[in-house]
């Protein structure tokens, strides 16, 4: 039985993937925090994992997450009140398949985004 999945996405830098995805996106550690190779977060219900590759090239990098949310409208102002950087092509928007939709791009330009099926948005 399934129970959880927990995507695991490259990072080059520990404490700056740490530092974005804490103090920007609201996410918290778990975890053996010492262990410089990997790192562990939560924000709710969502727990992705990040392991060290230093020669990843942040241009060459197509690591994606699709995150469920919901009140994805009140998300998405909390993050730009934050000064978070919404990507250019990701402003947050109704898209075809009937989720309403934006992304972000993190420090190892890992891209995330973030959907709300249209019929349950508040």
């Amino acid at each position: 039985m399934f129970t959880a999945i927990h995507p695991k996405l490259p990072m080059r830098n520990k404490e700056l993937t740490k530092r974005y995805y804490v103090d920007q996106l609201g996410f918290r550690s778990i975890g053996n925090d010492d262990f410089e190779l990997y790192l562990m977060l939560v924000r709710d219900q969502t727990e992705i994992h990040f392991f060290k590759f230093e020669e990843l090239d942040p241009a060459q990098n197509y690591g994606q997450v699709y995150i469920r949310v919901s009140g994805i409208g009140l998300l998405y102002r909390d993050l730009q009140e934050r000064g978070v950087s919404i990507h250019p092509n990701g402003q947050l928007a109704l898209k075809p398949w009937g989720q309403l939709e934006f992304s972000l791009l993190d420090p190892d330009n890992n891209l995330l985004t973030f959907g709300e099926a249209a019929a349950f948005q508040g």
